[in-house]
This record gives C-alpha cells, sequence and structure tokens, in this order.
C-alpha cells in the first residue's frame, strides 16, 4: 500500500464516526494499541519541541525502508501518533519525503485540535520528515 492510499483508508474509518466525541474515543482506542516505545528510545534528541504533552520520536532504516517508534503522554496525541505511524512507518525514505499528507484535514482532525495541539502535530510531521531527509542524506553520501 501507498501512503496515498493508507490516508485513504484512514479517511474511510474516520467516516463513519457522525461526532466527534466518536472520533475522539477512535483515537484513543488507536492510543491504546500502540506498541509502547522502548525506555532507550526516549530522550531529550527524541523529544519533540513545540507539543503540550510529551512525545518522543525515532526512527531507523532496515533494508532501504523507515520505522518509526513513537509513544505519547496524552491519549489523543498517542491516537494522532498512532496515525501517523501507520502513514509513514515502513515506508521508502523517498516516498515518505515526497509524500503530502491531506488525512488530517479530510477527517476534520486539525480544525479539531487546539492551536497548542495543531503546533504539536506540525512538529511531529515535520520530525518524521526530517529522519527521513537525514537518512536518504546518509544513503547518498
Amino acid at each position: 500500500m501507498t501512503i496515498k492510499e493508507i490516508q485513504e483508508e484512514i479517511i474511510e474509518e474516520f467516516v463513519v464516526f457522525d461526532d466527534w466525541m466518536d472520533r475522539y474515543s477512535y483515537l484513543i482506542d488507536l492510543g491504546n494499541d500502540l506498541i509502547p516505545m522502548e525506555e532507550k528510545r526516549k530522550s531529550p534528541q527524541t523529544l519533540i519541541e513545540g507539543c503540550q504533552s510529551k512525545v518522543w520520536i525515532d526512527a531507523e532504516v532496515k533494508d532501504g525502508k523507515i520505522y518509526y517508534y513513537a509513544e505519547s503522554d496524552a491519549v489523543i496525541v498517542k491516537g494522532i501518533v498512532a496515525l501517523l505511524l501507520r502513514v509513514f512507518s515502513g515506508r521508502d525514505l523517498k516516498e515518505v519525503i515526497e509524500s503530502e499528507l491531506f488525512f488530517i484535514d479530510e477527517i476534520g482532525l486539525s480544525s479539531h485540535l487546539s492551536p497548542t495541539r495543531s503546533n504539536g502535530l506540525v512538529a511531529m510531521m515535520k520530525q518524521m520528515r526530517l529522519y527521513a531527509i537525514a537518512f536518504n542524506a546518509k544513503a547518498n553520501n
């Protein structure tokens, strides 16, 4: 599946919910299903600046694909993290770098987050892309 196809799948999942309380509940469920991040990956270097809650994101490359590890101490943010991992993890570096994220606006998430949570979401997406860009540059040297 491509990043575009995964985003379309996420949009389809969210369309079935009539109101935002149900969508938040679904996000919480997604966060609860997130595999906990290893403690050794939680460091000041992997802590995302600009988030209202604590969010850690780390990454590694295996066989030309990037794999992300992430966790948050806030239940809704943890669900958002789970969605980002679903979209980006296990993908080709160039696909992550060149992809456009449209599912966040399509499911209405961006308009239902506080300004500080929106800033945190942008910071998380930026960090995930930066990891891909850095690994890609390293691979091409």
